[in-house]
Order: structure tokens, then sequence, then C-alpha cells
């Protein structure tokens, strides 16, 4: 993928061309160094007063220079893998083989998510139907934490 800002001198030498002004006209219209605009035009990059100078002159908007910036992987493996796709060492292939072997291992030695866990001294205390609807209504809210995205509504209480 082309650098945006690559496009910057090409740009300008176009706006130019369109006014037919030569690098001295464009200058003195512009407000920036001949010696200035000879360098963009020919790849080099300004400092950012210069730049968005040049930007409002051919008129363009400075960001159409710049790529948005990537989301963010939500997860390890996925944050390793877009570490790998870019690595220019790597061959496509090779990152995405590399990526699957770290998503693989991560999901196999990963802690699984704790539990909440509950003792009740009395328990010996409560009959066997009590004890059964006390373990229902514990497992609900045991599966209410592990679904936190889960409305409210959603989740019907068994009774």
């Amino acid at each position: 993928m082309a650098d945006p800002l690559e496009e910057l001198g090409p740009l300008l030498a176009r706006r130019r061309a369109t006014l037919g002004l030569s690098l001295r006209e464009a200058a003195e219209v512009s407000g920036v160094p001949v010696a200035t605009l000879s360098r963009i035009e020919q790849g080099r990059m300004p400092d950012l007063a210069t730049f968005i100078r040049v930007v409002e002159w051919i008129g363009e908007p400075p960001a159409r220079f710049f790529a948005p910036a990537p989301e963010r992987a939500e997860s390890t493996p996925e944050a390793i893998a877009e570490h790998l796709m870019a690595d220019l060492a790597l061959p496509p292939a090779a990152a995405q083989q590399i990526a699957g072997i770290v998503r693989d291992l991560y999901r196999n030695l990963a802690s699984p998510p704790r539990r909440t866990a509950l003792h009740l001294r009395a328990a010996k205390t409560f009959s066997s139907p009590a004890l059964r609807l006390l373990t229902d209504i514990l497992d609900d809210m045991q599966a209410a934490l592990d679904q936190p995205d889960l409305p409210v509504s959603n989740r019907a209480p068994r009774i």
C-alpha cells in the first residue's frame, strides 16, 4: 500500500501545471519558498507548517494524506497475529501459520475464567428440594456472571 504522503509532490506539480505557474510564481502565490516547493515536488516531506500551507494551496484536506489508524486487536493472539503480518521478514503464509500456532497454544494454555466459589456451612440443614433450588439459583447467578453482555431482561430465573 502506497504512503498517501507520497502523493503530495505530484499533486503540487499538477496544481502548478493546471494554473500555468512556474515554481517561482507558485512560491509567491502560496507563500512557500521556491526551494521548498521544488523539494516537495521531488518527493521530500515538508515541515508541518509548510505542509499545511501547501495542502491549503492545492485545495486538499490535510487528512487526505494520512491513513486512518488501524483498529487494535481485541485479544492477545490477534495482537500477535497483527505484529506477525506486519513483519517484513515473514512471508504472509508463514505469518499466518505462526499466528495459528499461537492461537492454538493460547487456547490450550490460557487460564479459564475464574468461577465464583461458594461454601455453604449450613448445607446439611437444607432439605433436598431446597438444596436443589438453591443450587439452581446459584447456577443461574454464575451463568449471569459468565455472560455480562446479556441484558438482565433476557435472563429468566429458574423456579
